[in-house]
């Protein structure tokens, strides 16, 4: 039977032919051009609205320009420049704070006003939502809950047009990005144990990081995902 499902992470090196523009010719069974081109029209159409093209637009411009150039930093700036953005949020954990003065400052060197908010701000003890003590970071001492939902909620209420995430933690990132009515990028993804890089459980998962691994481990990689043809 055929796929249903896409699965680009399968596809190889040498094939990965939406890069040419040859899904339809060179695409393997699980590429989305064979499994979703409903979705693919779909997609295209939502570019006729003019936000929407202009964000793409300027997306594709900031990444040639400053291609293996310049910094994320760089590119955030250059990208709010380009869409005539002048208030951007910054939503930062709380540990992150001295990392969200720098950042300020740099939006603020370009002209742009900058608007912050910390994880902590609300001051909601982790009771409050059902949490118990033995589920604290630290058991036995006050603990407030992380709330992005604020975050999000103060950065639009300020009119931010663009909300940069600073260190927020799995989850409550998402929580930023569902509720956050500006666009919203990352700087930062917090990874305490790999200092803020993620990416490296994955490049050493086969040595260092090999306990990131659940308990039906493959011998190696598969070439395709299963349950197509």
């Amino acid at each position: 039977m055929p796929y249903e499902d896409p699965g680009c992470a399968y596809c190889p090196e040498t094939v990965r032919a939406c890069r040419q523009g040859e899904s339809a010719e060179r695409g393997p069974g699980f590429c989305p051009s064979k499994t979703g081109p409903e979705a693919l029209r779909a997609a295209r159409e939502k570019y006729s609205d003019p936000f929407t093209l202009r964000v793409a637009q300027e997306s594709a411009r900031v990444e040639s320009e400053g291609y293996c150039k310049w910094t994320r930093v760089e590119e955030i700036c250059a990208f709010a420049k380009r869409m005539g953005f002048r208030k951007i949020g910054i939503a930062t954990c709380i540990s992150f704070v001295d990392l969200a003065r720098v950042l300020s400052a740099v939006l603020e060197s370009h002209g742009f006003e900058a608007v912050s908010a910390a994880c902590k701000n609300g001051d909601i003890p982790k009771e409050a939502v059902g949490l118990t003590d033995a589920e604290k970071v630290r058991p036995g001492q006050p603990e407030m809950l992380c709330n992005p939902i604020s975050q999000a909620e103060l950065l639009n209420r300020a009119g931010c047009e663009l909300n940069v995430v600073l260190g927020l933690c799995v989850g409550h990132d998402s929580l930023f990005f569902r509720h956050s009515q500006g666009l919203a990028t990352t700087l930062v993804a917090k990874d305490r144990v790999l200092a803020h890089n993620p990416a490296g459980a994955l490049y050493l998962a086969d040595s260092y990081f090999r306990r990131v691994w659940g308990p039906h481990k493959p011998d190696k990689l598969p070439t395709k995902p299963a349950g197509g043809r």
